[in-house]
């Protein structure tokens, strides 16, 4: 059994009667919506036309929200339903990211995850949702599509029908009969500043100028509901704090590896820099869930297919191993003879290191709604600006330390070739060619859009004033390079607000 709908959008009339019955329904608070009427106009006056279009969850078949909720607060029923128990919710909006379509929101009454679930009380009771039973021109079809016999699987069959972001391969259970193409795809009717019934949120307005027209069809959407961006400024912060961290650690265990004695800045600094940069890691996420009371399910509750979970994993694992490190280095300057113990503890550190900043190439990975995130690189570019600013730091503590010889040049280079590195990615990442329409379209906001500014004249030119201080202190003054360590720190929180916000800022409805 598959249900789903049929949006027969050549006799929907835009009345929003399915918009009001689902919010009697379920209490929707107001400005928030399970189901919404967006309308799109094309051509120019007096040669006008409008089209409607029926937006909600699209219950898919391999539902990216499902995998990536941490809590299994979303989940697939047998009927192919997928639904929400707002008891286990932590409210931590990644599901948010995962929908490609838009369709969950935060409840403001509750603080919990919420979008249509097919009004699957009523379907338990053999009665159909509520806006079916409103729609005042049948235009709204349900039923189970895996019925050949079932009349919306016989409207589907015999009717040529669309679904949105048929690229992302979630395999959606809403088709839509007769919709404009404009009406489905997001990026190609940008936000009209002259919506009708309200006027459109600051966010969609602002980004709808780095959105180009159609010359031909000049579509613009001129009614649509608000969807802020679910992360901000702590996202932008976590991946900075985890990677100083991580990268403290990395290098001091491939220094122990090499026989490289990095001296109190291996033994005592770089954990200490490691467990107070995942401590802090863990402050910022769970200070940005809308439940934090409820943290701890995403341990008691778990999903293991949601790399959110893993990544709660990992990093309580990190901490473990960057604490022994330091207790180690705490007992070697008191002067108690710690032997071979922080060798056999290096490949333990590094691996925990690589997997503290890399994890969330996994976790961007399951978010179906950011395509920018989901480059085949950012585990690599992860690992390579924790080594950049974890490098810095270390640095930065070199000059106070007066460290010279093999310590020096390992700690120098690595941050020196790490910094180069991490331009050069950023730059095949953003220019290069892009697999969907979504991620070209973030690219373009941050290289030449609305956050230029902060890309160019933060994220790239900051690093590579960094990386020729460094490469001055290479061979020269090592306080060159401390100045660099303090600069990379400013360039990649510069580059991450633009990552975090820019992929967010393309629109999915």
């Amino acid at each position: 059994m598959r249900y789903g709908f049929a949006i027969d959008q050549r006799t929907c009339v835009g009345c929003h009667a399915c918009t009001v019955a689902c919010k009697t329904e379920h209490e929707v608070p107001v400005g928030q919506f399970r189901t919404w009427v967006k309308y799109v106009d094309s051509g120019e006056f007096p040669a006008t036309t409008r089209d409607f279009g029926v937006m909600r969850c699209n219950h898919c078949t391999d539902a990216p929200c499902v995998k990536i909720c941490p809590t299994k607060a979303l989940f697939t029923r047998e009927d192919g339903i997928v639904d929400f128990d707002r008891d286990r919710c932590i409210g931590c909006k990644s599901c948010m990211q995962g929908c490609p379509y838009d369709a969950i929101y935060i409840d403001e009454d509750t603080h919990t995850a919420a979008k249509c679930n097919f009004c699957a009380h009523r379907v338990d009771a053999d009665l159909e949702p509520a806006c079916v039973v409103v729609c005042p021109t049948h235009s709204i079809w349900v039923g189970d599509l895996d019925d050949p016999e079932s009349g919306i699987s016989q409207l589907v069959r015999t009717n040529p029908v669309s679904v949105r972001a048929p690229e992302q391969g979630t395999g959606p259970n809403v088709f839509y009969l007769g919709a404009d193409r404009a009406v489905l795809d997001p990026l190609a009717a940008p936000v009209s500043d002259g919506y009708i019934f309200s006027t459109p949120d600051p966010h969609r307005a602002e980004v709808a100028a780095d959105l180009p027209t159609d010359p031909v069809t000049r579509a613009r959407t001129t009614l649509n509901t608000a969807h802020p961006r679910p992360w901000g400024w702590r996202v932008t912060t976590y991946l900075w704090t985890k990677a100083v961290g991580a990268g403290t650690m990395m290098l001091a265990a491939l220094a122990q590896l090499l026989g490289v004695d990095l001296g109190w800045i291996g033994t005592v600094l770089a954990p200490a820099a490691g467990v107070a940069g995942v401590a802090l890691t863990g402050l910022l996420l769970v200070t940005d869930l809308k439940r934090p009371e409820r943290f701890l399910y995403i341990l008691l509750k778990p999903n293991p297919r949601s790399w959110l979970f893993w990544g709660a994993v990992v990093l309580a694992a990190g901490a473990a191993v960057f604490s022994a490190w330091l207790l180690l280095g705490v007992l070697s300057m008191a002067g108690i003879g710690i032997g071979a113990a922080l060798t056999w503890l290096a490949v333990p550190a590094l691996l925990a290191g690589a997997m503290v900043t890399g994890y969330t190439a996994f976790l961007f990975g399951q978010a179906e709604g950011r395509d920018l995130w989901q480059s085949p690189l950012l585990f690599w570019h992860l690992v390579v600006q924790a080594v950049m600013v974890g490098g810095g730091v270390l640095v930065i503590a070199a000059v106070a330390g007066d460290v010279t010889g093999p310590a020096r040049t390992l700690l120098v280079a690595a941050f020196t070739t790490a910094t180069a590195v991490h331009i050069g990615m950023t730059l095949l990442e953003y220019l290069g060619r892009h697999p969907t329409t979504n991620a070209a379209a973030a690219a373009e906001m941050a290289v030449r859009g609305r956050y230029a500014r902060t890309f160019w004249g933060g994220g790239i030119a900051l690093a590579a004033v960094g990386a020729v201080l460094a490469g001055i202190g290479w061979a020269g003054p090592l306080a060159a390079a401390a100045v660099a360590g303090v600069v990379v720190q400013v360039a990649l929180l510069a580059y991450e607000s633009v990552f975090v916000r820019a992929a967010q800022d393309v629109p999915l409805s």
